[in-house]
């Protein structure tokens, strides 16, 4: 009676430690599984061109690309940062506004109104250096959508102001898509009435061409997250 007793006190603890075992490895398997499935956030930070300007909510650029992401089986979530008619300028003087939260990576589209007003490109370098060089000290991937100056300008304005994305990207580190609206520009289908930005189908052909750099962009980032020391 002695043995059956002992034998099924023995087997109750062994029962007991598997079950304490088979908790502790679910709530790491979960706490992994957790870590794996945060969602990459991805700041789109730009003017109108990324605010989408005219365009409803989903048709914007941010919107579109995080679909197209998630149609791609990424978990990301891309914050709209677009204000319409910033400057390069007005983009530094929000950027803590812009990246107040946990941020995986960015993406900065900005430029365009610095070269439609015709701002010394000596200033929006400075500027873009600037966003850059604060993205690089929080850690943050960036892809970097260059813009080109209007041809009217002149040849000297539209080489200093062609040149400034490549070169920064280069001294950044930063991956480049050379001209963010390469695909609409000065194709009336693919903008709103006014010429000037893109309607829903011109940010759909967007979406389409920067999307093998935002896939580089979103490798960067995992790279940094399995790189990084357990807790």
């Amino acid at each position: 009676m002695r043995h059956w007793t002992a034998t099924r006190a023995l087997a109750q603890v062994s029962m007991l430690v598997a079950l304490v075992n088979a908790c502790l490895l679910f709530i790491a398997s979960s706490g992994d599984a957790q870590a794996q499935s945060d969602p990459i956030r991805i700041v789109a930070f730009g003017d109108s061109l990324t605010a989408g300007y005219g365009l409803k909510p989903s048709e914007a650029f941010p919107a579109q690309l995080e679909k197209a992401l998630r149609d791609k089986g990424y978990a990301v979530e891309v914050i709209n940062a677009g204000v319409s008619g910033d400057t390069t300028a007005a983009g530094l003087e929000r950027f803590d506004w812009a990246f107040a939260e946990d941020v995986d990576a960015a993406i900065v589209a900005l430029g365009a109104n610095d070269a439609l007003r015709g701002v010394d490109p000596a200033e929006t370098r400075r500027n873009l250096d600037e966003i850059l060089t604060r993205l690089d000290a929080r850690g943050i991937p960036t892809l970097l959508a260059g813009m080109m100056a209007p041809r009217n300008w002149g040849d000297d304005y539209v080489t200093r102001f062609d040149a400034i994305y490549p070169d920064l990207a280069e001294r950044h580190g930063a991956l480049l898509y050379p001209f963010f609206i390469e695909r609409v520009a000065l194709r009336p289908e693919l903008n709103l009435d006014d010429g000037m930005h893109p309607n829903s189908a011109g940010v759909a052909a967007i979406v389409e061409d920067i999307l093998p750099k935002v896939e580089e962009l979103i490798a960067r980032v995992e790279a940094k997250r399995d790189a990084a020391p357990a807790n």
